[in-house]
């Protein structure tokens, strides 16, 4: 099992499935917030869901209503269990503290590169790390 120190942002325990994407990411426009769907067709997960996943991406871009595309997230009941980016922006943070959702940054590694889609990782804001169970 392989560890990843972290930097808390929203605080929880979470254990679930992986989705990464290798390219920062828009939330407002680029993410449906009724159904979870990735809608952004240069992103390599086109079509992916978020929900119940831990969402694993290198930094986002975009509007500031992205945070509120995050909340809506969870209003609409398809959230990520979690968000592990290599960079949080303030855009993210804002939508993570809204919607509750668990949110970890300034890793020791690039987590783009160690996460693939489909591992089972733990994250643990108590330690501050992120356990890689290979699928």
């Amino acid at each position: 099992m392989k560890t990843i120190k972290i930097r808390t942002i929203v605080e929880g325990t979470v254990e679930g499935i992986a989705l990464v994407s290798p390219i920062p990411i828009s939330f407002f426009g680029g993410v449906d917030a009724e159904t979870g769907i990735i809608t952004d067709s240069e992103n390599p997960l086109f079509g992916e869901s978020l929900t119940d996943k831990i969402f694993v991406f290198p930094e986002s871009k975009g509007s500031t209503v992205g945070s509120y595309v995050i909340y809506g997230l969870s209003v609409n009941n398809v959230a990520p269990l979690a968000l592990i980016a290599n960079k949080a922006e303030t855009i993210v943070i804002a939508g993570a503290i809204l919607a509750n959702i668990p949110f970890v940054d300034k890793t020791d590694q690039d987590v783009t590169i160690s996460i693939k889609t489909g591992d089972k990782l733990v994250i643990d804001t108590t330690q501050n790390i992120i356990k890689i169970k290979k699928e």
